[in-house]
């Protein structure tokens, strides 16, 4: 059974900087180097957003793509050795305050969260001015 379990999240001034970590459990680290892995936020009263994703070895490895408003200030990496996935966030803004979920995806990676197959149940983040 895969599960995916996030870390990491918490609350911040604006400024600051926080490291989200997700473990994926359930595959071997062959499987997992095969799946791209994403991380989405919601926020109260909003749906849910994209905010990162990264590529598998089958597409193009570690290529990653960022929302227009994360671009510059978060970096997402993995570690295939570890069944990990990371979100690195700097500079956070009140705005950026949301539940933060990683999932993964059996297929490409992708910006939409329909496509994903596994998530984890999420870690809160809070930035306050």
């Amino acid at each position: 059974q895969v599960q995916l379990v996030e870390s990491g999240g918490g609350l911040v001034q604006t400024g600051n900087s926080l490291r989200l970590s997700c473990v994926v459990s359930g595959v071997d680290g062959s499987t997992f180097r095969s799946y791209s892995m994403g991380w989405f936020r919601q926020a109260p009263g909003k749906e849910r957003e994209f905010v990162a994703t990264i590529a598998s070895i089958r597409w193009s490895a570690g290529t990653t793509l960022y929302a227009d408003s994360v671009k510059g200030r978060f970096t997402i990496g993995r570690d295939d050795n570890k069944n990990t996935v990371s979100l690195q966030m700097n500079n956070l803004k009140v705005e950026d305050t949301a539940v933060y979920y990683c999932a993964l995806d059996l297929g490409g990676y992708a910006r939409t969260s329909a496509l994903y197959d596994y998530w984890g149940q999420g870690t809160q983040v809070t930035v306050f001015s």
